[in-house]
């Protein structure tokens, strides 16, 4: 997993940061659903500078038991969404890192 961004906890509830990769450097804020309208719902909506919305985040936990959130990124200048997962760090549960990596496809395993 590439990480892409460092974020941290804001004392509102926000999460914010900044993503970087060879082709985006932008700022991101995520910003908590107030109430849900459905249980598959996002737990966080993803917005860069001037309230853009770039995508959101759903809360999981993993095996382990660690909290983190399954993002999905999208912008009509990408040629595919990005599916990413927003980790605490071990050092600060209040500081993240957005953490990508590639989906594995059939050529992947020699189809």
């Amino acid at each position: 997993m590439a990480n892409i961004g460092s974020f941290r906890r804001n004392d509102d509830g926000t999460i914010s940061g900044q993503i970087r990769t060879l082709r985006v450097n932008t700022a991101a804020r995520f910003v908590p659903v107030g109430e849900k309208t459905s249980d598959a719902g996002p737990d966080f909506r993803v917005f860069a500078p001037q309230r853009v919305e770039l995508g959101a985040a759903w809360r999981k936990k993993s095996e382990a038991g660690t909290l983190y959130y399954s993002v999905s990124l999208d912008d009509p200048s990408f040629p595919a969404p990005v599916y990413a997962a927003l980790i605490p760090t071990d050092a600060d549960p209040e500081r993240f890192n957005l953490a990508w990596s590639r989906p594995r496809t059939q050529e992947d395993d020699g189809y």
